[in-house]
């Protein structure tokens, strides 16, 4: 078939045509999902112990489709707490093996549980000390034999109008491996914060993120007596480089009282009270500002900064002393820095690119 023949075909194979075969295929994944959680073998529990007893490494091995499931599968499995790591079969015969030893545990994946590449690795695994759990479509093949936990995905027609290119076979072992990492994550305490620590960068990072990695501190920070007049606070307490536009003014015990910012030193020239310059800034500093702490995540922080139209938040510890200060300016700077990296990320579009674009 040549190409003006494959083009005039696919013209017949108009758009009703095609989302109703689109809806169908997602249908019929769904339904394999259904299937799966309807029948969820009560050897996952003896599973999620294996590996949560382990005191070795987890690998996962799997070659084609079930090697890029089993890739998805160690990349939730280390970020939600279980260290894993992929073992390509075909390097594995080639010196990978290495990284294997006695007290490990392999999830072997594959539907048919005869892929030559994974099952050649059995008897070596045995010879190392490595128990194998199998992710399979039953219990009759040879993987499933030769495994010490079988998960059995049971036996699902592949969408599609030739039901052969692996699809809800594949959604079913995407989802098993999501359920064993996750129930393991939860199974082993794993907490938001612990989440955050592995998730550094992003919007995953930035929603995990808390005031504390983010606020002003030391130096940056412009505290000051309450008792001090209004000209010395700004002429005394000028500090260099990051500016912030908010004085924390603290009483004699160094707790906090209030808050003086450029929008109130604005307020006593509007309202021509240049008087009042050389009197004690308590005066004219706003009082019982809100405050934070250092610990309380920064997306609830800028919640509440958004709510109540505010510049500057500061944060104070359990006695009430100001140990950090939250500007908005930062939090902007730190959003702008993350879409940038997600923009670089991103590789611009090649001529290649634009042309296809343009004759599609």
């Amino acid at each position: 078939m040549g190409p003006d023949t494959a083009r005039r075909d696919v013209l017949r194979f108009t758009d009703a045509e095609q989302l109703r075969q689109a809806t169908r295929i997602i249908r019929q994944e769904a339904e394999s999902l259904i299937r799966l959680s309807e029948s969820l073998p009560e050897s996952f529990c003896d599973a999620v112990r294996l590996i949560g007893d382990a005191r070795g490494r987890v690998l996962v091995t799997g070659v084609g489709k079930a090697g890029l499931i089993g890739q998805k599968i160690v990349a939730t499995l280390s970020s939600t707490g279980t260290p894993a790591y992929f073992l390509h079969p075909t390097e594995a015969v080639h010196g990978d093996l290495g990284c294997a030893g006695a007290g490990d545990i392999v999830i072997a994946l594959s539907n048919s549980g005869q892929s030559e590449e994974v099952v050649r690795l059995l008897p070596i695994f045995r010879q190392l000390g490595v128990q194998i759990i199998a992710i399979t479509r039953d219990e009759e093949n040879p993987l499933a034999i030769d495994a010490d936990i079988v998960l059995s995905l049971g036996r699902h027609a592949e969408a599609g109008h030739l039901a052969l290119a692996p699809s809800c076979s594949t959604t079913a072992m995407l989802a098993l491996g999501d359920a064993l990492a996750l129930v393991l994550s939860q199974a082993r305490g794993f907490s938001a914060d612990d989440f955050a620590i592995r998730h550094p960068a992003g919007r995953l990072g930035m929603d995990l993120k808390t005031v504390g990695e983010v606020m002003r501190t030391g130096n940056q920070l412009r505290i000051a007596w309450e008792l001090e007049s209004v000209r010395d606070v700004l002429v005394q307490h000028h500090q260099p480089g990051r500016r912030t536009g908010a004085v924390m003014l603290v009483s004699a015990s160094g707790q906090l009282t209030g808050l003086f910012t450029d929008s109130d030193l604005a307020r006593l020239f509007e309202q021509r009270k240049d008087d009042r310059l050389d009197g004690p800034i308590r005066d004219v500093m706003t009082t019982r500002p809100t405050t934070t702490s250092c610990d309380v995540k920064l997306k609830a922080a800028v919640h509440l900064m958004s709510q109540r139209k505010l510049s500057e938040l500061p944060v104070v510890d359990g006695a009430g002393r100001p140990t950090g200060l939250l500007d908005i300016t930062d939090v902007l700077q730190l959003v702008d820095d993350e879409n940038e990296a997600a923009n670089e990320s991103t590789p611009p579009l090649s001529e290649t690119h634009i042309s296809l674009a343009r004759s599609a």
